[in-house]
């Protein structure tokens, strides 16, 4: 069976990629504390799903990886957590309103740990994000490096999903409810 190319999902997966690309730059520019580099995944999960969500964060980390930040190929598997969990958060209704803190809590645990363990093994607590600081500034007050990277971690990106989660409510909120629905409609009629 021959499937036709959908262009509203190459389209929306590619703005996803390069908001994650800007994102991750602006980032690692500044030296900021957060990532930025899942808001375009999270934007996708939104509006196609997981696994497209999945697909869009993993081609983030591995133009970032291979163009600016070699820190970001090593933290593709950040990226399928938070497309994968962010679209099912997304779909049960988690990432709306009142239950929004919740619902990014759900996805940045597992997402953080993940995160957390490949910062603290691989790379001994230090990459080229700005949250590094943080576990430089807590070694010199003797807190254990893992300690240190795994606290960071969950703060960090829980602030940081939060934000993006809160960004793309915003346009997401914004768009057409015709657009959303037929994206939806296509989604679901290929899932289903």
């Amino acid at each position: 069976m021959n499937k036709k190319i959908d262009t509203k999902k190459i389209t929306l997966m590619s703005m996803g990629i390069a908001l994650n690309i800007i994102g991750a730059l602006t980032a690692l520019t500044l030296k900021l504390p957060i990532y930025v580099d899942s808001v375009g995944t999270i934007f996708v999960a939104c509006l196609l799903g997981p696994k497209y969500a999945v697909m869009t964060g993993v081609c983030g980390s591995l133009v970032s990886g291979m163009t600016f930040d070699v820190y970001s190929l090593y933290f593709a598997p950040v990226q399928i957590s938070t497309g994968l969990l962010a679209g099912l958060m997304y779909k049960k209704g988690f990432l709306k309103g009142k239950r929004t803190p919740l619902g990014v809590f759900i996805f940045t645990l597992p997402t953080s740990l993940i995160s957390a363990t490949i910062a603290a093994y691989i790379f001994g607590g230090v990459t080229s994000s700005g949250s590094s600081y943080i576990v430089q500034i807590l070694s010199y007050f003797n807190v254990p490096m893992v300690v240190g990277v795994f606290a960071t971690q969950v703060c960090t990106d829980y602030l940081d999903k939060f934000l993006a989660v809160i960004l793309v409510g915003l346009v997401v909120g914004a768009m057409p409810s015709n657009y959303k629905l037929s994206l939806r409609q296509k989604v679901s009629r290929e899932n289903g």
